[in-house]
């Protein structure tokens, strides 16, 4: 299964309740703190919802 990784590039100050728990399910919460995961939909769908406060990179 292909991987992401998912950085952390704005703050979750001011930020919706369910955006900031959206983050910590991810294990995010810092900035420029990164984590991997496997790409699952689940998962894709959590990213999208919070694409304004993340950079995603696909790895091989």
């Amino acid at each position: 299964m292909q991987k992401i990784k998912i950085t952390q590039v704005r703050s979750l100050i001011k930020r919706p309740k369910s955006q900031k728990d959206t983050m910590k399910a991810l294990g995010l919460g810092r900035m420029a703190r990164c984590v991997e995961h496997n790409a699952t939909p689940q998962l894709l769908g959590m990213v999208k919802k919070i694409n304004h406060l993340v950079v995603v990179e696909f790895i091989n």
